[in-house]
């Protein structure tokens, strides 16, 4: 057992008094029990959600009468189709669907940054469809669950009776429509599945039309001249269903350039390569299993949404935000920041291949004059936005890079790196004031709210990366003077965040955002999920408070009415890994369960009121950090090892993260309370098992 102070003497790396103080070193007890206190992790009343969890895991709606009406959207996405499918109940609970189709390959002019092709499909396919001659009508949606694609489950009806009541007629069911929504993993096309089955007591004729549309944009408007988007009807024709036989049609929704027509493939066989994306790739690797079903659920459902938004583009694999505005372009916050540091956890190809080259992009842009990187690289790689001006980019890149590096454990794509993490070091370096802290424009919210001339974000990842590059630097056999150097930096910049940003606020101990702050800002909790607790408890009660915390989460600004996802799903991993856990996972249930099986569903938002709470994914890669990072405290300091600091609830008596495929392994990590303050942690591989004995709070060092 270790503590976190003494997880550096464990490392091999730091080996000075100076150096040793940049070493993270947890609240005291007394801290973190007074501020749990506030808040009981095992009172967690369910709140009167719409949606629930399914016997499969699933999420689902089984839609009542006064539940409607009722609309949202979600996004969707595949290598070179996304789609955000508005949806909506009237009050009779009929389902109507507007496809919103992106092409991230399909360039308009200007080619920047919000120029693939978009186009907004509203076809009732129902309505074009009858039995025995008559239209259906009186549609009745029963059912819907989502879960990497969109189910519904209908009645229609084609005639009424009368009820025998005095009361009129009502519609009499005579088809069970099913109906299945999902993109292709690898074509630009979204495909809707339909099932139609016979209820009524004899045989019927079902009418299933030709049909097609075809929209030609205009050529000027277009980097590839005409885009064609194509709908049509596939398994059309007349069939005769006894009762309860059913048929089945598809529904293909695609893209492409003029002349060059698109294999829209088999939709059968699109289902199910959809099904083994998130069966296999999603469901089989990277499993939270705690007594906490919301937690475990909307984690699965953060990992579909981190991982399906990779655009397969003509500058390799680039994960896209998404949102109907950010496609086959990267940025250096949501990428390299945000979700790149996740990927080796969930070992799946396309994420760890889209990480390393966006960071191979912006290698590009490295120069010997150490002007700023540029933002965003945009347009399938062929272009750049740097509108915001340095947002403390080079810190961000650095961050997410040496933590990739790290976790990846792949010895020549970090060698590779490795020059693009040295330039940004030293960028960040020439960029410090006189009073030690990185200076830039901006910050990431690009000159939304006030971020002074240096804000305590970019610093307080310039302090990450130094420690993440020290280890590196040994795991790569570079001099033992390059260690030491980026630590003794570290522990200067950690000294200096201090002086510089330390201030009591409303009464907090915490942090200004910059010189001149005089209210709460959200991104105070940047220091805890870098390991600086000097001013943990009071940093984690005022984000708790009703200054900031409220029903959607954190505001960016105390007295705003403006909130950002990303801040609060850093915050609740900053207040895991300050020792919190009972605070944090009462928070954590809350936010899941809105954002899971609220109103508006499944996955976390942006913002609002900018972007109308647009599903982007990067942000579900920061939910699923809030457990790695957070609850199971994981920190890489090496290619095959890391420091571990479990936050488990008191409520609880195990979690488990399993089949985890970084640090070269395939892993599982089983914590178990053995005791009031003592907890067992179990480390299995496919070779062997090592078992940990660690007090609440401790952590313990990893070698694989």
């Amino acid at each position: 057992m270790i503590s976190r102070r003494n997880i550096a003497a464990m490392s091999g790396i730091i080996l000075s008094a100076a150096a040793l103080a940049a070493v993270p070193t947890m609240p005291n007890d007394d801290s973190a029990k007074s501020l749990c206190r506030q808040h009981e992790a095992c009172d967690m009343d369910d709140a009167d959600t719409r949606w629930k969890i399914n016997e499969e895991g699933q999420i689902e709606w089984d839609v009542k009468a006064g539940e409607v009406p009722h609309s949202d959207h979600f996004e969707m996405s595949g290598e070179q189709i996304a789609c955000v499918l508005r949806w909506a109940l009237n009050e009779a609970s009929t389902l109507t669907t507007e496809r919103s189709l992106v092409f991230p390959m399909l360039r308009r002019i200007p080619n920047d940054t919000h120029a693939s092709l978009m186009h907004r499909v509203a076809v009732d396919i129902p309505s074009l469809l009858s039995v025995d001659g008559l239209a259906l009508k009186d549609g009745r949606t029963e059912k819907i669950i989502i879960d990497g694609a969109f189910y519904s489950e209908e009645t229609w009806s084609v005639g009424r009776q009368n009820t025998g009541t005095g009361s009129g007629t009502a519609p009499v069911p005579a088809v069970k429509l099913t109906r299945t929504i999902f993109p292709s993993v690898d074509k630009p096309v979204l495909y809707e599945r339909f099932t139609l089955q016979n209820l009524k007591d004899r045989k019927s004729v079902f009418y299933i039309p030709e049909y097609s549309q075809k929209f030609r944009t205009l050529a000027e408007r277009g980097k590839d001249g005409v885009y064609v988007i194509e709908v049509s009807i596939a398994g059309n024709g007349t069939f005769v269903l006894g009762k309860g036989e059913s048929i089945a049609f598809d529904v293909v929704f695609s893209g492409h350039v003029e002349g060059r027509p698109v294999n829209t493939g088999d939709a059968a066989s699109e289902l199910d390569a959809r099904r083994a994306f998130v069966e296999n790739d999603m469901n089989g690797a990277l499993v939270l299993e705690t007594p906490d079903s919301v937690i475990n659920t909307m984690f699965r459902y953060a990992k579909i949404r981190a991982c399906e938004s990779i655009c397969k583009t003509a500058g390799g694999y680039m994960h896209a935000p998404g949102g109907e505005s950010y496609y086959a372009a990267i940025w250096a916050n949501d990428q390299a920041e945000y979700v790149n540091p996740f990927f080796p956890y969930t070992g799946y190809r396309k994420g760890c291949e889209s990480a390393i080259n966006s960071f191979r992009h912006f290698a590009r842009f490295m120069n010997p004059e150490y002007k700023p990187l540029p933002s965003s690289i945009i347009a399938e790689g062929t272009d750049i936005w740097d509108g915001a001006g340095d947002r403390g980019d080079a810190a961000m890149i650095a961050y997410g890079a040496s933590r990739f590096a790290l976790a990846n454990a792949d010895r020549d794509e970090a060698e590779e790196l490795w020059s693009l993490i040295e330039w940004c070091l030293e960028y960040c370096r020439r960029q410090l004031n006189p009073q030690g802290v990185v200076v830039s424009d901006t910050d990431e919210l690009e000159g939304r709210f006030e971020a002074g001339d240096a804000n305590l974000c970019t610093s307080s990842l310039y302090y990450d990366a130094l420690n993440s590059a020290a280890y590196i630097a040994k795991a790569l056999g570079k001099p033992a003077y390059v260690a030491k150097s980026y630590l003794r930096q570290a522990a200067k910049l950690k000294k200096n965040i201090e002086k510089y940003f330390g201030a009591d606020i409303e009464g907090f101990h915490t942090y200004r955002y910059y010189d001149g702050n005089t209210l709460l800002r959200s991104w105070i909790c940047i220091p805890l999920t870098v390991g600086i607790y000097d001013r943990a408890e009071g940093t984690a009660e005022a984000l708790c408070s009703p200054l900031l915390w409220k029903e959607d989460g954190l505001l960016t600004e105390q007295g705003s009415a403006t909130f950002w996802d990303r801040s609060t799903l850093y915050a609740l991993r900053g207040i895991y890994a300050a020792g919190m856990s009972d605070t944090a996972t009462k928070k954590l249930h809350e936010y899941s369960e809105r954002r899971l099986l609220g109103n508006h569903v499944p996955y976390a938002i942006e913002a609002w009121p900018e972007g109308s709470q647009r599903h982007l994914s990067a942000e579900s890669g920061l939910y699923c950090r809030i457990i790695t990072e957070g609850m199971f405290g994981i920190r890489p300091t090496g290619f095959g090892s890391f420091t571990m600091t479990p936050s488990l609830p008191s409520c609880w008596d195990r979690m488990s993260l399993r089949r985890i495929k970084a640090f070269g392994h395939d892993f599982d990590i089983v914590v178990s309370r053995t005791g009031e303050d003592m907890l067992e942690i179990k480390i299995k591989t496919t070779s062997e098992e090592k078992t940990f004995a660690v007090g609440t709070g401790g952590s313990i060092h990893v070698e694989l």
